[in-house]
């Protein structure tokens, strides 16, 4: 030992220093158990609140795109609906045509057709007709005026907008549900183009018989006037129906309405015109004169003598 001699003395050594990092050991392991346990634990509560949260928040996305497909879909409707009528687009077709055109299909309305052996051609626009109708309109108003007709209830223009339109329309209509039964082959848009054009010798014959009123012009303008426009469309349903009885029926009905709506429009609104006519076509009446009485002179003389006589007599 004083020599300095390298030999430990092994049993004075203090054996705390190994136990101590056995239990340092021990120590790290159980906190390391304590921590996963912890871990584990706080795993297991994230797990049942996912599952919790996940159930909620796939009732919640259900219901988010169900209430966003449900909006789509109004959306859709809504600007569908929106563009039907206010998209002028789609009413084009209908009104793109010229003026020749026009008065092609004006002329061609007076000239009934000889071939019925082959559907004729009707032309599928309607500009044609509805300014055949408003022309109508403006005609039947003006013999409403010189007529004197009083309405009793409503005004003169709308009175006239409703008899043209709702014969045009309401007859069209009629007319159509006929043709569907006695299987003729036309459609609602060739139904009133035919119609509207069959107007125009109305207009002719109103213009002329409202401003030149004789019983004859008017006949006379009924039968050819009338009676040609009418007879063009019936030339061209029968072209498009089958069958003798079908056609007798259908273009019958038609003859007799538009025939029968000339004569309500010439006599309805044109009484007291042609009441007043008549009268002054009846026998010369001299007029009532207001002529002034003769009042006999009474002299001078006479009206002196009466005074004196009255002042005598005071």
């Amino acid at each position: 030992q004083g020599g300095g001699s390298a030999v430990i003395d092994m049993e004075n050594m203090d054996d705390t220093s190994g136990s101590s990092f056995e239990d340092m050991g021990e120590m790290h392991q159980r906190m390391k158990e304590e921590e996963e346990e912890e871990e584990g634990e706080a795993g297991a509560a994230d797990d049942e609140d996912g599952e919790f949260l996940g159930v909620k928040g796939l009732r919640g996305q259900l219901g988010r795109q169900v209430a966003d497909q449900v909006w789509q879909a109004g959306k859709r409707q809504a600007s569908k609906a929106f563009s039907l009528y206010a998209n002028i687009d789609i009413l084009r077709p209908y009104f793109d045509v010229e003026p020749a055109q026009v008065r092609a299909r004006l002329l061609e309305s007076m000239i009934p057709v000889k071939m019925v052996n082959f559907p004729q051609k009707i032309a599928g626009e309607l500009y044609g007709p509805l300014m055949l109708v408003f022309t109508l309109v403006a005609i039947l108003l003006h013999g409403m005026k010189t007529s004197d007709t009083i309405i009793r209830e409503g005004t003169l223009m709308g009175t006239a907008i409703g008899t043209c339109f709702g014969y045009w329309l309401g007859v069209s209509s009629f007319i159509y549900f006929l043709a569907y039964l006695c299987n003729a082959q036309i459609t609602m848009l060739q139904m009133l183009s035919l119609l509207g054009y069959g107007l125009f010798g109305h207009c002719i014959t109103l213009f002329v018989t409202y401003n030149i009123h004789f019983h004859s012009l008017f006949y006379i303008f009924w039968l050819g006037v009338g009676g040609l426009s009418t007879l063009r469309m019936v030339a061209v349903l029968v072209s498009r129906t089958v069958g003798h009885t079908q056609r007798l029926i259908l273009c019958g009905t038609l003859a007799a309405l538009h025939m029968l709506f000339l004569l309500y429009l010439h006599f309805a609104y044109h009484k007291v015109v042609e009441g007043i006519l008549d009268t002054l076509e009846g026998p010369n009446v001299p007029p009532f004169q207001r002529v002034a009485r003769d009042i006999p002179v009474i002299s001078n003389a006479l009206l002196n003598t009466t005074a004196k006589a009255a002042a005598l007599t005071l």
